[in-house]
């Protein structure tokens, strides 16, 4: 196991570094969110910008590698969230499952206490109504309540 600090020191660090590469770059994001080392940025400039900021970051120090995905079908996955953007401009959310999602929690004969059973359809629910917005909430919670009835 590491220090209890090494992940205050790495967002120290990580502060540091965004704030001179930002300030450094040709062209800033108009949004730049990070959370521990997972960055969402929405990026106003033409592509060819685009292309030429991961390696702008890369070079600002030898050990900081970044990678970058780009939209498909106008939606990215960010952490537990898809966000997709809409056609006024706006930007939707919704829960994110990876395609290997299964939707298998817990089996209702499984000899779990009954608050372990509760704890984990509350924070699903909980999950649910969190991250979707009011468009998508109902969708969701069906597809939770569809899930759990198949296994708890």
């Amino acid at each position: 196991m590491g220090s209890p600090l090494s992940p205050v020191i790495a967002n120290i660090f990580l502060e540091e570094f965004e704030q001179l590469a930002l300030l450094s770059a040709t062209k800033q994001p108009k949004l730049w969110l990070r959370y521990v080392d997972d960055t969402f940025i929405i990026w106003q400039h033409s592509k060819v910008y685009l292309d030429g900021f991961p390696d702008h970051l890369n070079s600002q120090h030898k050990s900081i590698m970044c990678t970058m995905e780009e939209e498909h079908n106008r939606s990215l996955p960010f952490l537990d969230v898809l966000v997709t953007r809409q056609d006024a401009g706006t930007l939707s959310h919704a829960v994110y499952r990876k395609p290997t999602h299964t939707d298998r929690y817990l089996n209702k004969r499984s000899f779990h206490h009954p608050s372990t059973k509760k704890g984990v359809c509350n924070a699903i629910i909980k999950r649910a109504h969190c991250i979707s917005d009011h468009n998508s909430t109902q969708k969701e919670v069906q597809l939770v309540e569809a899930a759990l009835f198949s296994t708890i």
